[in-house]
């Protein structure tokens, strides 16, 4: 693939737009590669499970996206953009992700990505969203897009205080979907997990927090806007 500049419009004739996938869970980038195989306009060229893994995919097959989970083994979304951008300007990375918390969608933002969306999006939507990164655009689910606006335009956005950043990210995904009222087989099926490790990462959040309870910690994420 000839090397496409960041800012240049993609040819209409181009053909498939090439794509890496990129997601620790084996079982959700076989789904993904599944409902991205029904469309004639994407072509997924090679998969990774971990920040090395995907940085060295990335830049072997050289795709125009990169559909890149937030969360990774290794360093997470933002590093793989960080390492890959200096050799390869062109690639475009698209966020999915399961989080919608506004640190890491403004991380992510500020590593180079060119859009975020949650991984609730249709099959449909995402080939859009695809194809509208590799055209150039920025996309992001809808919720998402004014934690982005509000980050860039000076104002506050939300901080991750000290409590929080005593969670590792899979705790603080488990800990959000707790405050939403999902039960733990839910949050197990929602993360690609076992029940087991689910109760594993409740108590380590109890735990640093110092929270007795379920409760307590849904009162915790809620104060801090975090639901």
């Amino acid at each position: 693939m000839s090397e496409t500049k960041p800012d240049e419009t993609r040819p209409a004739d181009a053909g498939p737009v090439t794509v890496v996938l990129v997601d620790d869970h084996a079982m959700f980038r076989t789904g993904v590669r599944a409902e991205l195989a029904q469309a004639p306009t994407v072509d997924v060229v090679g998969e990774a499970a971990d920040t090395a893994e995907a940085v060295a995919v990335v830049l072997r097959t050289k795709p125009e996206v990169v559909l890149l989970d937030v969360h990774l083994p290794g360093g997470g979304g933002g590093e793989v953009i960080r390492q890959v951008h200096p050799k390869e300007p062109g690639v475009r990375f698209l966020a999915l992700s399961v989080s919608d918390a506004a640190e890491d969608v403004i991380g992510t933002i500020r590593a180079g990505a060119r859009g975020y969306v949650t991984k609730s999006i249709t099959g449909d939507d995402l080939v859009s969203a695809i194809g509208r990164v590799a055209d150039g655009d920025a996309v992001f689910s809808p919720r998402l897009a004014g934690f982005v606006l509000d980050a860039f335009a000076g104002t506050e956005a939300p901080s991750v205080d000290d409590d929080l950043d005593r969670l590792t990210q899979r705790e603080r995904e488990v800990l959000r979907l707790i405050a939403r009222g999902y039960a733990y087989k839910e949050i197990a099926k929602e993360l690609f997990i076992s029940v087991k490790t689910v109760e594993t990462h409740v108590s380590a959040v109890l735990r640093k927090l110092q929270l007795s309870n379920r409760y307590e910690l849904t009162r915790w994420a809620t104060d801090r806007r975090l639901v």
